[in-house]
């Protein structure tokens, strides 16, 4: 569970400290170089640990994995937080569970039950009438990537589930993020420029977490967690990733937060708590339905 929470935690943070990074930065530095700097750790680290290669087998998912969490969130969430609040995506990134268990389902072979459907348009409508609420009566482009991203995300976290089983838990975010890596060196290097040098102290420290905290040691802390705990039980501690990006927003951006904002937020969890449970207990229950066959 403290593992669970600290992934949680890391996760947390990162919505604020792209908001903070970007303006200095740029989207393709701060989207695409935190997976540059998080190699080279991770590579440090398999050559002290003399990690084997995974099996070709696993490499679909592995690309899957780093199409989700290497490259379309971080791009798509650095995208939308030039132009939202934090405390705003904090309510659109609340659907991640929602869609994880979903996409987990799919790929299980399994149909989602009415219970799952009815959470997920609630959870849904909320979402996006808050968002057109925000923007005056339209979507923003911010608002679109961010849902992008949550479904894209989702599905690499259901992928990464899955592959955790057979390759071990951290090393999945860090072989997909070894993948990941090459293809950035080049758009990265052309993104950079000696204005950058003289960004502040704060930009530099937020780049520095995103690339070691969120892109790569979350990730460990999460997975370890659960691998730990169970996924049933730990996993019950992302109910509370919201609320934290909502007080991070404020504690360290200066954000003024709503009691609508409040208000939704609650929504949209709960219907996530609802949702996400009923299908995990479909999914064991026919999972002890094939043990007993």
């Amino acid at each position: 569970m403290f593992l669970g929470a600290l992934g949680v935690i890391g996760f947390s943070l990162t919505l604020p400290a792209t908001s903070v990074a970007v303006p200095y930065f740029g989207e393709t530095i701060v989207g695409l170089g935190r997976t540059i700097v998080a190699a080279m750790l991770i590579s440090f680290i398999f050559l002290l640990k003399r990690e084997p290669l995974p099996n070709k087998n696993h490499l679909k998912s592995l690309v899957i994995v780093a199409f989700g969490a290497v490259l379309a969130f971080p791009l798509l969430t650095t995208y939308a937080m030039k132009s939202l609040p934090v405390s705003h995506g904090a309510i659109e990134v609340a659907l991640l569970p929602l869609t994880t268990a979903g996409f987990a389902i799919w790929r299980g072979g399994e149909r989602p039950s009415k219970r799952y459907w009815i959470a997920s348009v609630v959870a849904a409508v909320t979402v996006i009438l808050y968002a057109i609420y925000l923007g005056l009566g339209q979507l923003q482009k911010g608002d679109i990537a961010l849902i992008l991203a949550v479904l894209i995300l989702g599905l690499s976290y259901a992928e990464g589930g899955k592959l955790s089983k057979e390759i071990g838990s951290w090393q999945v975010i860090a072989w997909a993020i070894i993948i990941g890596a090459p293809f950035f060196i080049l758009p990265v290097a052309m993104s950079m420029s000696a204005e950058m040098l003289h960004a502040p102290i704060e930009a530099w420290g937020s780049l520095l977490y995103l690339s070691v905290i969120s892109q790569f040691l979350a990730y460990v802390a999460w997975y370890g967690g659960m691998s730990l705990g169970g996924i049933a039980r730990v996993g019950q501690i992302q109910y509370l990733q919201p609320f934290l990006m909502i007080a991070f927003s404020v504690l360290f951006l200066g954000e003024s937060i709503t009691w609508l904002t409040i208000m939704l937020a609650i929504i949209v969890v709960s219907c996530v708590c609802f949702g996400k449970n009923a299908s995990s207990i479909k999914m064991e229950v026919s999972n002890d339905e094939s043990a007993r066959g």
